[in-house]
This record gives structure tokens, C-alpha cells and sequence, in this order.
């Protein structure tokens, strides 16, 4: 509890944590919106394809002009300010960058820029989440050979959710479960970016104003956002995923102990252990009130007679039986709290969240009839939707991963709720991406991961 006064501490002794940033969209803007603020923290450049765009995002959080004028990474060292550019690899290679932020939102590219970053020996933050979903393990594992961290990124969800595992075992509780909220009804798989804002509660002037991706907020409401969440966070945690996807049962704040807990006991779990998503819509679709649609949770048991009656003499908020409980926060703030994994990995030299099991992938599902010769679109596009599944029966049934289903051509036709196989579709297999894909097939097979 003591990352900001050693931030402060940087900052006195002119030693800042020098990052350099891939990606300035949404997520990477929110950070950027705290970074200028933050002590013993030099944001020295700034990645992206679009420059323009990029410098755009930052008038329009409020950075002053001069704050990223910056004529080189020389010229950004030299006089604390923040150097723009469309070349990755000058960011990656700049020898005082400490750490890249990985935001690009694209697997493919973020995969390809971490191993260049480890061959680099740079610290890598993913918040690309959907690489770690498909590969972690082997980024992971690549990342500690070259002698650096990879982390997920705080704000993000599942790395909350792993701060809570982590703070439940750490006290010696038993997790029954973990995962986020969401708002979840069967046919919102079939979604796409035309009917997105709909769904989801905003204006579309409401969604041009805060700039938002309609294709990456779908992702979200597909189902494919969460199924990618929850497979970081089994990979991360040791945490087991449903063999047939997520349930989503519907619940409040207060319902999640009662949900969460195995079936023997009248929960929804298949065993104690397990990664799940809870909605806050009912059946009939309605807004469940005291939701935690936003937030995250992990849920405990007390396993003795004496936790129990603890409990009951601190009047926690239980399961019927009295000793189930949950404990969660309600909101994520996404890139506004990076600044904690940057601090934690620059300081500590501690990830907040990494995967060190290949317990879970995300398929990829028909969103409708696909005819041969299409191209998949990626995750929340209009052809196909993400499903978590224990990798054991990904890897054994040859399932597309979906970080690898973008831009892809299918060889036959595809049915609507079908899934997609490797064999399905035209791949192509030279790409940092696949290569690291294998590497965590490797590992799962030799037993180095669950």
C-alpha cells in the first residue's frame, strides 16, 4: 500500500519509469487522461497507425500541446515530454523505455509487438486481453526466459478479478468462484455492430461523443468479450471454465453467494473452482436492481464450523447455508486505473496478473450461416462470436482459437452456432501469433501447464 510515495519518490530523485505505449484508442486515452498526473511516471512515446488520430485522442482528454510535441525519443527524454509515432519498433528498441503498455486491441499485432519487446528485454502490460486468452501461457513463458514480467493490465477485469483471488487466498479462504458482470440475454451472441448501441443502453450520439468502437463494445455483448475475460482469468488463476461455456445466471450483488457455490449445494457450478459471469438481466430481460454488471467478484467458503460462525458474528452477507460469501467491487475503470500495474511492475517488479496455466480458450462460433469462402471478421464483427471452453476439449476438438479468427477465409460452409476448426479455415501459420499459439499447445501437452 505504499506505490504512490514511491512514485513520488521516483519523481524526486528524476528516476521516472519510462514507458512507451502502443495503441492510443480508447483504452490507452483513459490512461493517458491519468498518466499526466501521476508522479515518477514518463510516458516517453506513444505508438500508433493513425498519428493523427492519436494526437487528436490527446487534445480531446486534455493534454496540453506541448506535452507531446516532442521531435524524438531524444527530444522526449531530454525535455519530459512524449514523442508520436506510427513505428513500433523505435518505441520497442528505445534502450531508456522500461516498460511497453500493449493496447492496440488487435491479438495478432499485440503477440507480434511482446516478442519483440522481451527480445528487447522491455517489461510488456497487455491489455490487449484477447492475445492472453489464446496464448498466455506461452507469452508468459517466453517472457521469463528473456528475464522480464508480463502483465495483465489493472482496470481491466480480469486482472481485478486476480487481485481478488489473490487477496482470498492469501487470507486462506477457499474460492468457490470468480469472475465479472454482465448484461446477458441467449440471442445478444447473434449481435453485431449495427445493432449494438441498442442493446447495450447508449444513444449513438452518446457513443460518437466518448468515441467509442461500436465493433469492440459488441465484442462485449456477444458474449466473446466475456468468454476471452474468463479464459485470462482460469489461465491466470487455476480457476476451471464450464464444459459447455459460460451459464450466466442472473443475480444482485447479494445473490452471488447462492449462485456461486457447487450444484450439490444448489449453486450453478459444475465443481468448486470455477470461472463464471453473472447478469444482471432476469428472464424476462429486466434490469436486476443492485447489479454488478460493471464490477467483479470472487466467492469463498468458509470450510470450518468456526469461519462460518465468524461470519455470522461480523454479519457478512451469505448463502443460504451460511458459509458462502462473496466479496467484489462494483465498478471498473478500465485505463484509468493502469497506473497501478505500471507502478506495480516498475516498482515492485510484480505483474498483476499473469497466466501460468492453459486451463481455457475461446472458440470461435458461426454468428450466422457462413457460406464457403468467407471471411471471418474477428470478435465482434457480424460472422462469428467467442465461447469459452476448458482448453482440453478446445485443443482435443481442433476449435479455431478466436485471437486467431480475423481475416480468415473459410475452405466449407458453416452453420449459425456452429463452431469453426482450424481444418475450416485458410490459416496462416508464419505469424509471432500462431507461432506462440503452438508454444502453448507445447506446453499444455508436456504438462507445464494444467
Amino acid at each position: 500500500m505504499n506505490l504512490y510515495t514511491k512514485l513520488q519518490t521516483r519523481a524526486a530523485t528524476n528516476t521516472p519509469i519510462c514507458v512507451g505505449m502502443i495503441g492510443a484508442g480508447k483504452f490507452g486515452s483513459m490512461f493517458l487522461a491519468q498518466a499526466i498526473k501521476l508522479p515518477g511516471i514518463h510516458i516517453v512515446a506513444i505508438c500508433d497507425i493513425d498519428v493523427g488520430q492519436a494526437k487528436s485522442n490527446l487534445a480531446y482528454i486534455g493534454w496540453p500541446q506541448d506535452r507531446y510535441a516532442a521531435t524524438s525519443l531524444d527530444d522526449a527524454l531530454k525535455h519530459h515530454s512524449t514523442f508520436l509515432t506510427d513505428q513500433s519498433d523505435l518505441v520497442i528498441n528505445c534502450p531508456h523505455i522500461d516498460i511497453i503498455i500493449e493496447c492496440t486491441g488487435n491479438p495478432v499485432a499485440a503477440v507480434a509487438h511482446a516478442v519483440a519487446a522481451f527480445a528487447a528485454q522491455k517489461h510488456v502490460i497487455n491489455a490487449t486481453v484477447e492475445a492472453d486468452a489464446f496464448c498466455g501461457a506461452g507469452l508468459a513463458a517466453a517472457a521469463h526466459e528473456a528475464g522480464v514480467i508480463y502483465s495483465m493490465a489493472y482496470g481491466d477485469q480480469p486482472a481485478l478479478v486476480c487481485d481478488l483471488v489473490d487477496w482470498a487466498r492469501s487470507c486462506g479462504f477457499v474460492v468457490t468462484a470468480a469472475g465479472r458482470g454482465h448484461i446477458w440475454k441467449p440471442e445478444y451472441r447473434f449481435s453485431t455492430p449495427e445493432t449494438i448501441w441498442d442493446y447495450w443502453g447508449l444513444s449513438k450520439q452518446q457513443a460518437e461523443r466518448g468515441r467509442l468502437n461500436p465493433k469492440m463494445f459488441n465484442a462485449f455483448l456477444d458474449g466473446s468479450k466475456p468468454s476471452i475475460e474468463s479464459a485470462a482469468i482460469a489461465n491466470a488463476t487455476g480457476l476451471h471454465v464450464p464444459k459447455n461455456g459460460l451459464a450466466y445466471p442472473s443475480g444482485s450483488v447479494d445473490d452471488i453467494p447462492n449462485l456461486m457455490r457447487p450444484q450439490a449445494v444448489g449453486g450453478v457450478l459444475e465443481q468448486p473452482g470455477m470461472v463464471e459471469v453473472v447478469s444482471c438481466l432476469d428472464a424476462n430481460g429486466k434490469q436486476i436492481a443492485n447489479d454488478i454488471r460493471k464490477g467483479v467478484w470472487v466467492c469463498i467458503e468458509a470450510d470450518t464450523d468456526y469461519i462460518k460462525h465468524c461470519f455470522e458474528e461480523y454479519k457478512v452477507v451469505t448463502d443460504s447455508t451460511g458459509r458462502y460469501m462473496s466479496l467484489y467491487k462494483k465498478w471498473h475503470l478500465i485505463g484509468l486505473e493502469l497506473g497501478l500495474s505500471v507502478a506495480s511492475v516498475g516498482i515492485r517488479g510484480e505483474a498483476t496478473g499473469a497466466a501460468r496455466y492453459f486451463n481455457a480458450d475461446v472458440a470461435a462460433f458461426a454468428k450466422t450461416d457462413l457460406p464457403s469462402g468467407s471471411i471471418l471478421d474477428g470478435e465482434g464483427g457480424f460472422t462469428i462470436y467467442g465461447g469459452v471452453r476448458p482448453a482440453a476439449v478446445s485443443l482435443g476438438q481442433n476449435l479455431l482459437p478466436l485471437g486467431l479468427a480475423n481475416q480468415v477465409k473459410l475452405k466449407r460452409a458453416i452453420s449459425k452456432d456452429q463452431p469453426i476448426t482450424i481444418d475450416d479455415v485458410v490459416l496462416e501459420t508464419t505469424s509471432a501469433a500462431y507461432k506462440m499459439r503452438q508454444r502453448a499447445i507445447d506446453l499444455f501437452a508436456a504438462g507445464q501447464t494444467s
